[in-house]
């Protein structure tokens, strides 16, 4: 099924999405959810990040070729770090460049919502806590990464550097998705997931080591090759594989 977070005529709603229109739901993905008599067309709305989550966990050097691209070693385990809440944008919204950027990229990624608490959760039931799957820009101000890896978090926190959307799709494999990214309509980046170097039950298991995952955190499952600069007036896409594109576009401060 696929779901999304809407804002009609000021108020913010969670609909079901058929086709071109969007069903509102009464009540919670995270708990239980009712369809009401009350629909609107899809072009009618503005679509908004799926959830608001706790914490953002983003996975690095998960693609091979990508690995390759920046000349970086296969790691042992998931290398995460964390983006804050205060950087997600949906689709449609403006990715704003901080002042003084130098080097502004885009970087598609799979995005996991997570629907139940999780900790030391055992890999083969890793999926049962997942509560679907989006598209995720994780944009990176790559000039400050080049002069210290230390300020990682810093180049991927700034306001409106995490788009997410346009909708959360149930009932994927999400090890073998087509994964997307076009840059002004140019297909820079195309890779699938079943080529990570680690499957989302093994992400989810790590992390549920390492901390507490908790309903609507967002875990997003690192980038293929082909990263690359943005500039003020690019639109930037994310497609994955049954879900649909995110479309945002760059503009300076």
């Amino acid at each position: 099924m696929k779901f999304a977070r809407f804002e009609y005529k000021g108020d913010i709603s969670l609909g079901m999405v058929k086709e071109e229109e969007v069903v509102v739901l009464d009540g919670s993905l995270l708990d239980t959810y009712k369809e009401t008599d009350t629909h609107y067309k899809l072009a009618d709305v503005k679509l908004l990040p799926p959830v608001i989550p706790s914490k953002i966990v983003c996975i690095g050097l998960n693609y091979r070729e990508h690995i390759e691209e920046i000349g970086a070693k296969v790691p042992e385990r998931p290398q995460f770090f964390l983006k804050p809440p205060s950087s997600l944008i949906g689709h449609g919204d403006e990715i704003i460049f901080p002042p003084g950027a130098e080097r502004v990229d885009y970087e598609g990624e799979l995005a996991i919502v997570i629907k139940d608490k999780m900790k030391d959760t055992p890999e083969d039931e890793t999926l049962n806590h997942v509560l679907g799957y989006s598209c995720f820009n994780d944009v990176t101000e790559r000039a400050i990464v080049m002069k210290n890896i230390a300020d990682l978090i810093l180049a991927k926190g700034f306001d409106t550097f995490s788009a997410f959307g346009p909708y959360l799709v149930t009932d994927l494999d999400p090890n073998n998705l087509e994964l997307k990214t076009y840059l002004n309509g140019r297909l820079m980046q195309n890779d699938n997931t079943k080529n990570s170097v680690f499957s989302v039950q093994q992400i989810l298991n790590y992390l549920s080591q390492c901390m507490t995952l908790y309903p609507g955190d967002v875990v997003i499952t690192g980038t293929p090759k082909g990263i690359g600069p943005m500039k003020p007036g690019d639109v930037v896409q994310v497609e994955v594989e049954g879900i649909g594109r995110l479309r945002n576009t760059a503009r300076s401060n």
